[in-house]
């Protein structure tokens, strides 16, 4: 059975990530891209549907032993796990060199104290667990082909096959380095290349090392925010400079339950917010890139914005459901491909509109058609933002007039008049102007509740929203506004779990709520990021460090963060890691190192 979903630690090569147990089992891997069909897929079913064990031998009947220490080299993505085992000390080094040809996953065994026998179990099931390879010995190197894939296995070890699995059973005395390399290559060309394991080592300690030197944080919470930007680098797609929400699909919002979703695509909202982190912290090329992608994404074809697209800027990104896989502790269906890329979602223009605006203020050379996208979003919504959507959530009930879209239509029309105002662009000033007073004034008379002095959800509805707390971040209004701090007071009553976390909204357990799906769902972790966010911009600041000092102790012990924490079983669930809880923990170590609220 897979381990906990805080037991995994991300390794990856900004096109695609494995994740890594405590075991040292290899759980989850797409080849070549993110999004591409995984290889080993035991995290979402058993160890049939595909996995990679590297680690000390153990009986047969016994589970493998997990490791004694793990953490990542210095500021990299390189993860080091020991293992203290009763003949000694061994240390297995797992990293994916940044991409210069084929695509490996290189791990290197090394022998500290003692002699400690290992074994390399390896079964590789293409098709996310579907597809046995033919697997077979071509000059010397283990190779597994099927249709159009091929994986490449390399290592000094002796190995053999037995039951469609290939071992290797080896001892390592202190000083010994074994390595072990899978590449990837489409099955129709020739070999690639053979590794070189320490070589690639440097170059990818190296790499990761520069690109740290680049961030301009050197506040109180350095190391949450550089491991949560090295986890945003990981998550960008290198050659396209889209950014995937999550590397993997499926892992449950809800154990058991059916909220599990594909997160392996770029979400304009998830990317645009990312974009202001990355931009905040001094990663301007990152923000270039994503700009371009954007613009090549959406290109002839703004007024059908979609609310996601592929790595690459797909968009067709049809929902299937992978019955041969029970799903993560039986949480069922496992999903590819997502439905919700053709919902309507009216926040989506104002988080993209924010991130060009952003851009724009921080210098990013100026891009005339990324200026002429924003007028042209500006004009859709003009016709449709008093339209009823889907909202931030996604929900698969019924459209309804959601406050936070409303409010993110308003910070788009907003943000496009401060364009125009600069110089940068041409458009209607002072219809526009109308406009955004327009929004303005009918979220604050059919969105807000006088009686309970709180917004809500939607247009005259009684539940709240954890999405409400962006209204005084994106300046909708003041964070001194009755009506603002009713809106937090309320939402820490009517969506606090008993640790003080924030739920999205509320969920009617095994009856259809408001999101059309049963079940519950564990604490949004962004919502409650965004709680630490408003109650330091109402001066709260002392409990809002308290709120994110509990947040930081959720991340496991290498600092990653799933989407959710399920207050019942103490422990992460959603896909993981996620962008969307990386992102404002970054955001929240920024405002609460202005405010000068840390302990020291």
């Amino acid at each position: 059975m897979a381990g906990r979903i805080e037991d995994y630690a991300l390794i990856g090569d900004m096109q695609t990530a494995a994740l890594v147990c405590r075991d040292g089992t290899v759980d989850w891997l797409c080849l070549p891209r993110f999004d591409s069909h995984a290889i080993f897929a035991g995290l979402l079913g058993t160890e049939e549907h595909g996995f990679w064990r590297l680690g000390p031998a153990h009986a047969a009947d016994s589970p493998p032993p997990t490791a004694a220490r793990r953490t990542y080299r210095g500021d990299s993505l390189i993860l080091e796990s020991e293992w203290d085992t009763p003949r000694g000390t061994v240390r297995v080094t797992d990293f994916m060199p940044p991409r210069d040809g084929a695509p490996q996953l290189i791990r290197i065994v090394e022998g500290v104290t003692g002699r400690v026998p290992m074994r390399s179990v390896l079964r590789m099931r293409f098709s996310y667990g579907r597809v046995v390879p033919w697997v077979h010995k071509h000059e010397g190197r283990t190779v597994a082909v099927a249709g159009p894939d091929s994986v490449w296995f390399d290592t000094e070890a002796e190995t053999y096959g037995k039951a469609l699995t290939t071992y290797a059973d080896f001892t390592v005395a202190p000083g010994d380095r074994i390595a072990f390399t899978i590449s990837w290559e489409p099955s129709h060309k020739q070999p690639p290349a053979l590794p070189e394991p320490e070589l690639s080592l440097e170059a990818t300690e190296t790499f990761w090392r520069d690109w740290v030197e680049h961030c301009t944080y050197h506040g109180p919470y350095r190391e949450a925010v550089v491991r949560s930007l090295i986890t945003l680098k990981a998550l960008t797609y290198a050659p396209t400079g889209g950014i995937v929400a999550a590397p993997t699909t499926s892992l449950p919002e809800d154990i058991g339950g059916v909220r599990n979703w594909d997160y392996r695509y770029t979400w304009l909202r998830d990317a645009a917010i990312t974009l202001s982190s990355l931009l905040r912290t001094g990663y301007r090329e990152e923000a270039r890139a994503w700009r371009e992608w954007l613009l090549r994404a959406v290109a002839g074809d703004p007024e059908n914005l979609q609310i996601m697209y592929g790595i690459a800027g797909e968009r067709e990104l049809g929902e299937a459901e992978l019955d041969w896989l029970p799903g993560y502790e039986r949480s069922g269906p496992v999903r590819v491909g997502n439905g919700a890329a053709h919902q309507l979602q009216l926040d989506v223009y104002g988080e993209v509109t924010e991130a060009l605006h952003l851009a724009h203020m921080t210098g990013l050379a100026r891009n005339d058609y990324a200026s002429l996208l924003q007028l042209k979003l500006i004009r859709y919504l003009e016709d449709h933002w008093q339209e009823p959507d889907e909202g931030i959530w996604e929900v698969r009930g019924p459209r309804r007039h959601f406050v936070h879209s409303k409010v993110m239509a308003w910070v788009a029309v907003d943000r496009t008049i401060k364009l125009i105002q600069s110089g940068d662009a041409d458009g209607p000033l002072e219809r526009w102007k109308e406009l955004r007073d327009d929004i303005h004034r009918d979220v604050c008379e059919k969105g807000y509740d006088k009686e309970r002095n709180t917004f809500t959800q939607s247009y005259g509805s009684q539940e709240l929203d954890a999405s409400l707390l962006l209204i005084p971040q994106m300046g909708f209004l003041p964070p001194d506004d009755k009506r603002v701090i009713g809106t937090i007071e309320a939402i820490q009553r009517e969506l606090s779990t008993p640790d003080g976390f924030i739920l999205r909204y509320p969920t009617e357990g095994q009856s259809e709520g408001v999101d059309g799906l049963p079940g519950d769902e564990g604490a949004f972790l962004a919502c409650s990021f965004w709680m630490a966010d408003d109650l330091a911009m109402i001066g709260r600041v002392d409990e809002a460090r308290k709120l994110f000092e509990k947040l930081l102790a959720l991340r496991n012990d290498l600092g990653l963060l799933a989407e959710e924490w399920d207050p019942r079983l103490q422990r992460q669930v959603g896909n993981f890691p996620q962008a969307f809880s990386h992102v404002p923990l970054i955001d929240t170590a920024l405002r609460l190192t202005a405010s000068g609220a840390y302990g020291g």
